[in-house]
């Protein structure tokens, strides 16, 4: 039998309790909260491993209706970061609309009910006026593809996939990747363990991390005068718009900020064979850029290795590369990142007359200010394609979607639609022009190749432009770019 709801949210991070946060402040009451995991907080639930913490302040990287005081550090660590959504979680009251241990496998749209069903892994069904998607862009970890992986002997595991309980220490570890993750898991790791062996195919560029402890003073002011805590929130957004010009204006802003990194480098690193290893090659901004202040000073340790000449393939006890070398190493610990550009959807969806989102997206995934889909009446994407950002908060771009469809929804109970869908020409006309300016960007045109494109090398992963641009164009709902049904 199916579970009747108003609304499904798949999801149970920052955009899925946003979502249902904003549905219950509008007196909408009959939704649920699909979640995979045994408890809240998605990624944050997920990348549990040593050293995770946010790469933005945490003072911009929580909602803006919902500010913290008690923030111990300039960018909260991941457990911090946690006890904030449980906080939100408990103040909200969404405890009752969670359905944890629930993996959504399939969303289909009936056209003559003009309802969605949503199917989990044990086959429940749960049927739904709408589906608001929310399992973001960093939900599914991305496994390299290395011949002989599934030969090694000892312990692996991917960094969103942590297994705490097994003893690091005295052990010879090899990390494949240097992404976000491996900066904070090298450091955390590197005393515990007998030797680090760190594999690296292209090096980050590295800034500084402008972090330290909160002081007492700034968190008893922020308790006493709310305004002070705004006004600081203030500060950090428009820090970070101005850092968006490098990104989207003028990539030879970044000149400067490579300089910097270049020196952050040299005055942690003196080895100069080491320095050589962990120069990039290519214009800043087209990777993600990464903040530490510990990841180089922790690669300069007698017992960490740099090897940056590729991996022919992995045996029984360890990683052959390409020279020929044989390193034996007791585990293997993928810091390989995740599928944000070809896995976009991790399961299947079927919108009017059975057209497949995956056909849909062959090319590459689009939508309507990265929230709806043509084809897919009464879908809506929270992180969806092209909202991610390279210089702020996602936290600002899960609010201004979830003000979009909150729009959309009223709109619905208003006019009485029973479907909202944006139309195919509306849809097409905003993606060439976001492709068209993407083209502008250093993601295109720094010279190499990331997470943010897909295979096909289309940038489906980023907003090219600045927070409050977004944010204007979802004030309101544009009821005359969807076709309606009443």
């Amino acid at each position: 039998m199916s579970k009747q709801y108003d609304y499904v949210i798949i999801g149970a991070g920052f955009a899925g309790m946003c979502m249902a946060i904003k549905l219950k402040q509008a007196g909408f009451h009959n939704f649920v909260i699909l979640e995979r995991n045994k408890q809240l907080g998605g990624t944050w639930y997920d990348n549990h491993y040593p050293g995770a913490a946010c790469d933005v302040q945490s003072h911009l990287y929580s909602f803006s209706f919902e500010p913290n005081a008690n923030w111990s550090r300039m960018f909260g660590p991941q457990q911090e970061i946690l006890q904030y959504m449980e906080h939100c979680a408990t103040k909200y009251e969404l405890r009752q609309h969670f359905q944890f241990n629930t993996t959504v496998t399939s969303a289909t749209f009936n056209d003559t009910t003009n309802t969605w069903t949503v199917t989990d892994a044990q086959g429940n069904n749960y049927t739904a006026k709408a589906v608001i998607g929310c399992s973001g862009g960093l939900s599914q970890p991305a496994m390299p593809d290395i011949k002989g992986m599934d030969t090694f002997e000892g312990k692996t595991f991917h960094s969103a996939q942590w297994d705490n309980s097994y003893d690091l220490k005295g052990k010879r570890i090899a990390i494949i990747g240097t992404g976000a993750s491996a900066i904070q898991i090298v450091p955390a790791i590197a005393e515990e363990v007998k030797d680090l062996l760190l594999f690296q195919r292209t090096p980050p560029w590295i800034m500084p991390k402008p972090d330290r402890k909160m002081r007492s003073w700034e968190m008893k002011l922020f308790k006493a005068l709310p305004f002070t805590q705004s006004l600081f929130r203030g500060y950090l957004y428009w820090v970070h718009e101005a850092m968006a010009a490098g990104f989207v204006t003028n990539p030879a802003i970044l000149r400067l900020a490579q300089g910097i990194s270049k020196r952050h480098l040299k005055k942690a690193v003196k080895d100069e064979a080491l320095r050589a290893k962990l120069t990039p090659t290519y214009t800043m901004g087209c990777k993600r850029i990464l903040l530490s202040n510990n990841y180089y000073p922790a690669l300069t340790r007698s017992n960490v290795q740099v090897l940056n000449n590729g991996i022919a393939e992995i045996n029984t006890i360890g990683v052959k590369t390409i020279d020929g070398t044989q390193h034996d190493v007791d585990a293997i610990i993928y810091a390989t990142g995740f599928h944000a550009a070809d896995g976009v959807m991790a399961f299947d969806i079927k919108g009017k007359n059975g057209l497949d989102i995956h056909q849909a997206w062959q090319q590459g995934a689009e939508a309507y200010l990265g929230t709806t889909v043509a084809g897919f009446p009464n879908l809506f994407l929270i992180v969806g394609p092209n909202t991610g950002l390279g210089h702020s908060s996602m936290i600002l771009m899960i609010e201004a979607q979830v003000q979009y469809i909150m729009e959309g929804i009223k709109a619905m109970r208003t006019n009485k639609w029973k479907t909202v869908e944006v139309k195919p020409e509306v849809q097409q006309q905003y993606n060439e022009t976001i492709h068209r300016e993407l083209a502008k960007t250093v993601w295109q045109s720094g010279g190499c190749v990331s997470w943010y494109q897909n295979k096909n090398g289309k940038n489906v992963t980023l907003y090219p432009g600045y927070t409050f641009t977004f944010m204007r164009r979802t004030k309101r709902f544009e009821a005359d770019k969807y076709h309606t049904v009443a």
